[in-house]
């Protein structure tokens, strides 16, 4: 058996074969789930409740450590705050 033969076996030329076709599909997942957010302008968000509807009691709301600190969206990228609101509200 040859030196290249020992490097290069069947099995790891596979592997490594099927490695490579698998690396693009992760990544276009990974992609996906990094653009689902969508912009606040997209999503008409305002720092101002409307009426009773506050990001606070909303579901896609994912609150901070503090009850005052801006927490963030399911839906709207960025730092929401507890007060704002958007079209995306789903009440709790």
């Amino acid at each position: 058996m040859t030196h290249f033969q020992e490097k290069f076996s069947r099995r790891k030329i596979l592997k490594f074969i099927a490695l490579g076709a698998t690396a693009p599909i992760l990544n276009t997942f990974i992609g996906q789930a990094q653009a689902a957010k969508a912009s606040k302008e997209a999503m008409q968000y305002r720092d101002k409740p409307n009426g009773k509807e506050q990001c606070s009691n909303c579901a896609q709301f994912i609150s901070s450590d503090s009850p005052e600190a801006n927490g963030e969206c399911k839906v709207v990228e960025g730092d929401v705050s507890p007060q704002g609101w958007c079209i995306a509200y789903v009440q709790r």
